[in-house]
C-alpha cells in the first residue's frame, strides 16, 4: 500500500474537531436548541487544559463533562472552549483546547465522534511534554503502572446511547 503523504487521518480528525467548535459556538451565541445536550470526554493533562487541582486529582488522566441544563459563561475560540460548571455545589472553569477532545456525544440525536488527541495539531509537542512528565513522575517515587500508554483506552460512548 502507497505511503499517506496527505495524513487524511489528521485532516479528518482537524475536521471533525471544527464540528465540535462550530456547535459550541452556536450554543454559547444562542444556548441550548430543542432537548440537545453534549457529552465531551477530553484528556485533563493534555496541554491547555485548565481546571482546578481537587478536579485533576479526581480525574486524573481524563474526564466527561456535560453540557445541558446547568453551565454558564461557554467561550468559544478556534482552539478551545472555556465553560463554567457545577460539582458537588462548587462553581468551576474549565478551559478545554479541542486538541483535548476524546469525544463528543449528542444523546438527543444519537450523534457521536471520537478523536485521537495524538492526531491533533502539536500532538509531537504534547507527547514530548507528556514524556517529560513521566519521566519526573517515576524518578520522583510515583507509579509508573498508572501512566497510560498510547492509544491503551478505546472509550465507547455505547454507554450513553438510548436503548430501544
Amino acid at each position: 500500500m502507497a505511503e499517506d503523504h496527505m495524513r487524511y487521518d489528521i485532516l479528518t480528525q482537524e475536521a471533525l474537531r471544527g464540528v465540535v467548535r462550530k456547535v459550541l459556538a452556536e450554543v454559547a451565541k444562542t444556548g441550548l436548541p430543542g432537548e440537545h445536550h453534549f457529552f465531551i470526554s477530553f484528556v485533563t493533562r493534555a496541554p491547555g487544559v485548565r481546571l482546578s487541582e481537587k478536579l485533576l486529582g479526581q480525574y486524573d488522566k481524563e474526564m466527561t463533562i456535560v453540557i445541558q441544563n446547568q453551565y454558564w459563561d461557554l467561550k468559544v475560540s478556534e482552539t478551545g472552549f472555556e465553560v463554567g460548571l457545577s460539582f458537588d455545589g462548587i462553581p468551576e472553569t474549565l478551559v478545554i483546547p479541542f486538541s483535548a477532545v476524546k469525544g463528543f456525544f449528542d444523546p438527543s440525536v444519537q450523534f457521536g465522534m471520537q478523536f485521537d488527541p495524538a492526531t491533533a495539531p502539536g500532538a509531537a509537542v504534547a507527547e514530548a511534554k507528556a514524556d517529560a512528565s513521566l519521566e519526573s513522575t517515576a524518578t520522583s517515587g510515583g507509579n509508573e503502572d498508572s501512566a497510560e500508554k498510547p492509544g491503551e483506552k478505546v472509550v465507547s460512548l455505547d454507554s450513553f446511547r438510548k436503548k430501544p
